[in-house]
């Protein structure tokens, strides 16, 4: 007895070892890659030129009228509008009040307002014809404020902060309120708002997903384990996106380094869920610990591989995007999928096999045969399933596409930056103002570049186009009252007219206008190129819609070989795809009646569809994986229907566990003062759910346990 007691000591003292070496190593990593991960905002690039589709004749059309500075720059508006009453006092106060404004400091930096003022343009304000608003133009250097500021912060928010601050005495003087608006105004509330995500969303995620696992463990000890692990997971994939950006391999915005933070923390508790299950389970049958995680963990890799694959695949495709943000976050979010999965494949089951048994007290599994998962709620659904699987799969499949007909009154055109935000900030309130007191596009023409000898035929056709209310050639210099006009300038024979349009140039509506104005253009000058505010957004909506049918058909294929592979059967795999498309539209469905009736907002952002598409079918699939990855074990030995049953019984539990960790780490996003990021957690986490209680609970056994082995075609099981 005392030989076996010490050969047994000694036999497993070499896993122990190893399990111990993989955590210090870990531990190594995490002191490399951590701090580089704290450093992430500062190589964000929030800037418009993100928002620009490659190629497209807004981005043309910005090249040519760069030269027309003098710099390799663009002119991007910052307005300030002063509302009140207007007389020549005010207006020549204001205008002495603003040529000084270059010298204002930023951020407690040396750095000024004037290194970032576009070259050879002047701040001017004048009256509206109102008499009611006076507005004054701060033209910045595009190229410039999408540089970082001595202390590493974004350049546009602190340009806005300071310009708000300057301007408030100069107003109260005056009589009249101000508000610094226009697309600098706008983009510096949302690249301050997305300032604020690292560390809100980070504390807000890892603090419900604590709560989660409490609930779920039962335990004071064992929520640390999975949580800790996907923190390293997560400051890995931060450390290593930073290494890429600032060498310029990946660009990284506000937006993506959130998802990134949501995406990491969800996967890798999704992961940890399903190999702590397994190896409880697994605990009830061996009286090692290493032999319980040896058989654990044939048992989940595959899945957790397959799963974080076809995420991280689905991710990398949107590389074809035409869109810079989109195409950013395809890289980064797969970083985020692989750190996940190689973490909790690695680190957690050493952490589990270094601390024991004693880490799930108070209810610690002992080596006793008990076959506990084959009871209780899940057991009871598996056979009422089994019982009746046709009535389960036509109700359940009746319902989601009732929810899915109502994806047609989906709005997803666009959305102004106004309506970006949940709240009302200052630009808000300005821009809404600022189309109350003047022309639409008044201070942000739209630009059309035409050959220098054009300029009049195009102005003549462009007096009819859609929402044109003014058209001006662009002069050497500004025009002075009882002096001859200046000169139309002309750089390498094109000249620029500024077209003001009836509308606000950030929105819709104005994006509309553009087709029109191009095509006549086009007809008295085939040169001719239409650029501008409106124009990027239009064009923005228009490289949108060609990702949607362009991504979304490869990521399917994608997935459906992904899936064949890993359960050795076409068919299964197109039922398996099929169920959760259809979890998709449902979705979208429900979102359509939320969004309009319930939340109040004014469409969806035109990258929703896609974005909603990546986490809800690539995620989505993960649970069908985890499922049907047990079934097909157990048909092996039990038969396909039989295989089903126990299936769902032992997996219920821990997958829906699952979901609901995922669905409230994106629901955080909703919590953001931003739109698009709100649409999204929403989706997400209203299809995950729906994924995981409709699809893999109900329809999803249902649809199995009728077709039966067939389901397994071509492999061997289908002939069992």
């Amino acid at each position: 007895m005392l030989f076996r007691s010490t050969s047994t000591h000694q036999k497993t003292r070499k896993p122990y070892a190893l399990a111990l070496l993989v955590v210090i190593v870990w531990f190594m990593i995490s002191g490399i890659f951590g701090p580089l991960f704290g450093k992430l905002s500062s190589v964000q690039e929030n800037n418009n030129s993100s928002f620009l589709p490659k190629g497209a004749e807004a981005t043309r059309a910005a090249e040519v009228i760069k030269t027309f500075s003098g710099k390799e720059s663009f002119n991007f508006p910052t307005l300030i509008l002063f509302e009140g009453k207007v007389s020549p006092a005010t207006i020549a106060a204001i205008n002495e009040h603003m040529a000084g404004v270059g010298a204002l400091t930023l951020d407690g930096t040396s750095a000024k307002i004037a290194d970032y003022l576009a070259p050879n343009q002047s701040i001017t304000a004048f009256p509206s014809q109102d008499g009611k608003a006076i507005l004054a133009n701060v033209p910045l250097d595009g190229n410039a404020i999408a540089k970082v500021l001595p202390n590493d912060k974004p350049v546009l928010p602190a340009v806005v902060e300071a310009l708000r601050a300057d301007v408030k005495p100069l107003a109260d003087a005056n009589g009249v309120t101000h508000y610094v608006t226009g697309p600098g105004g706008l983009l510096g509330d949302l690249f301050g708002a997305f300032g604020t995500l690292d560390s809100t969303l980070l504390l807000t995620t890892l603090g419900v997903v604590a709560i989660i696992l409490i609930v779920v463990y039962r335990s004071p000890i064992l929520w640390i384990i999975p949580l800790l692990s996907a923190l390293f997971a997560l400051s890995t994939a931060g450390g290593i996106v930073y290494l890429l950006a600032k060498r310029n391999i990946i660009d990284v915005d506000g937006q993506s380094q959130g998802i990134l933070s949501v995406l990491v923390i969800g996967a890798a508790t999704d992961y940890a869920l399903l190999l702590i299950a397994r190896y409880r389970e697994e605990l009830h049958h061996h009286q090692s610990r290493f032999d319980a995680m040896r058989a654990a963990y044939r048992g989940v890799w595959e899945p957790i591989l397959a799963s974080g694959s076809t995420v991280s695949i689905s991710l990398l495709i949107l590389l074809f995007s035409q869109l810079t943000n989109t195409a950013g976050l395809g890289p980064i979010g797969a970083i985020g999928i692989v750190s996940s999965m190689f973490t909790i494949l690695t680190l957690l089951p050493a952490l589990l096999l270094v601390f024991g048994r004693w880490i799930f007290w108070p209810r610690i599994p002992r080596n006793d045969g008990d076959d506990h998962v084959m009871t209780g709620v899940w057991s009871k659904v598996a056979n009422g399933i089994g019982r009746n699987p046709r009535r389960a799969w036509v109700i359940s499949g009746t319902a989601l596409l009732l929810c899915a007909f109502a994806a047609t009154t989906l709005k997803a055109d666009g959305l102004g930056t106004v309506n970006t935000f949940t709240g009302n900030p200052e630009s808000v309130v300005g821009q809404r103002l600022l189309v109350k007191h003047f022309p639409g596009g008044e201070g942000d023409p739209t630009q059309v570049v035409v050959t220098a000898d054009k300029i009049e035929a195009v102005s003549a056709v462009l007096k009819d186009a859609p929402g044109v209310t003014d058209i001006a050639p662009q002069l050497e210099g500004m025009p002075v009252p009882g002096q001859p006009l200046p000169p139309v300038k002309i750089v390498n024979n094109k000249a620029i007219l500024n077209v003001t349009l009836d509308k606000a140039p950030d929105s819709v509506e104005a994006g509309n206008d553009i087709p029109g104005i191009r095509a006549l253009a086009k007809k008295a000058d085939s040169t001719a190129l239409v650029g501008g505010t409106s124009a990027v957004y239009f064009d923005v909506r228009t490289a949108n819609d060609r990702d949607n049918k362009t991504i979304i058909p490869i990521i399917l294929i994608a997935i459906t070989i992904i899936l064949g592979l890993l359960l050795r059967s076409i068919f299964s795999a197109i039922v398996l795809l099929g169920t959760v498309v259809l979890s998709y539209f449902a979705t979208l469905g429900v979102c359509a009646l939320v969004f309009n009736h319930v939340f109040g907002f004014a469409g969806g952002d035109t990258s929703f569809p896609l974005f909603a598409f990546i986490f809800l079918v690539a995620l989505g699939i993960d649970y069908n994986i985890f499922l049907m990855t047990r079934v097909r074990e157990e048909s092996g030995k039990i038969g396909t229907r039989a295989g089903v049953i126990k299936g769902v019984t032992v997996t219920g539990a821990v997958i829906t566990s699952a979901g609901i960790v995922l669905a409230a780490t994106f629901a955080v996003l909703g919590l953001l003062p931003l739109v698009p990021l709100a649409e999204l957690g929403f989706a997400v986490a209203f299809g995950v759910l729906l994924d995981t209680i409709i699809v893999r609970s109900i329809l999803v056994p249902a649809l199995v346990h009728e077709i039966g082995p067939k389901i397994w075609w071509p492999s061997k099981l289908s002939k069992s």
